[in-house]
């Protein structure tokens, strides 16, 4: 066929080009049946599925799909499914868990869940953040104690929380009732416990500052008192930082962390499979009773 013969048969767009002609050819019919299918299967679709926005929610379609619907039944499946070791769990002694091989291992890895989904953000992965006042829990170093009881009491009601069962403590602000130089002075002997350098003559006079303002909750040795959450300030393990500045800023205006009571939100399940698996990380301390029991 001639370019005149199909200029006859095809009509133009109008434009031309150097002479060059824009021709108007239908679109291929396998393209067009195509595009009319998605229309067709697009229409489909939006009066099958949840698909328009409204105001409170969104058209339900006439399947009544939804993918919540479908998240939580897989939700209810998995919670039938562990209800009985659940229960065991809940039903157990703390320390007989950890002797129990199978509630054991099924709470480090339940209490693994449950950190990744609830702790990590202040403790960070496998509790070893460190980062300023968020305890490392990857450690061996408590502040209210490492046995299974005492992780579940601070994992269960929290620390300073609305909790009535909390543990409370509250360091005072020594800016109030000590002179900067005797602040200087306690916060150089503070830095000796464990090592650091400071000025001999203020570490000196520190010692009686010490003495009379912080041995009572940090012990006279600065070994700290667990049942009152008290660091040990001689293992230069520091909760906020152990350089001169920090320790200045912590005596003078005190710290007041608080961490939430897990109770309220998680299941006791949850918070003893969580309590379980902190305690491994740490190292593992046996609690009075389990020490009693194996002797």
């Amino acid at each position: 066929m001639s370019r005149e013969t199909e200029k006859q048969q095809v009509e133009t767009t109008g434009h031309v080009w150097d002479g060059i002609e824009e021709l108007n050819n239908p679109l291929p019919r396998w393209w067009l049946w195509t595009f009319y299918l998605t229309i067709i299967w697009g229409i489909g679709y939006v009066i099958a599925y949840p698909a328009w926005p409204l105001i409170s929610g969104a058209t339900p379609g006439v399947l009544g799909y939804s993918t919540r619907a479908e998240v939580a039944s897989e939700i209810a499946r998995y919670d039938a499914a562990n209800s009985e070791i659940e229960a065991r769990l809940v039903a157990a002694d703390l320390p007989a868990v950890l002797g129990d091989d199978g509630l054991r291992q099924f709470s480090v890895n339940a209490g693994k869940a449950v950190f990744n989904t609830w702790c990590v953000q202040c403790h960070g992965v496998e509790g070893g953040l460190g980062a300023a006042g968020y305890p490392v829990l990857s450690d061996d170093d408590w502040l209210w104690g490492g046995d299974i009881e005492a992780v579940y009491q601070t994992v269960a009601h929290g620390i300073r929380s609305d909790d009535p069962d909390a543990r409370f403590s509250e360091m005072p602000a020594f800016g109030e009732m000590l002179s900067k130089e005797e602040i200087a002075q306690v916060v150089a002997f503070v830095r000796t416990l464990s090592g650091g350098q400071a000025d001999a003559a203020a570490a000196s006079a520190g010692e009686q500052v010490f003495a009379d303002n912080c041995a009572a909750c940090h012990g006279d040795d600065g070994t700290g008192m667990r049942d009152l959450g008290a660091p040990n300030l001689a293992d230069s393990i520091w909760l906020y930082g152990g350089d001169e500045a920090v320790l200045t800023e912590t005596v003078a205006n005190a710290r007041f962390g608080v961490m939430p009571a897990w109770s309220a939100r998680l299941s006791e399940a949850d918070v003893r499979a969580v309590a379980v698996y902190v305690h491994g990380l740490g190292g593992g301390e046996a609690s009075e009773a389990g020490a009693e029991a194996s002797q």
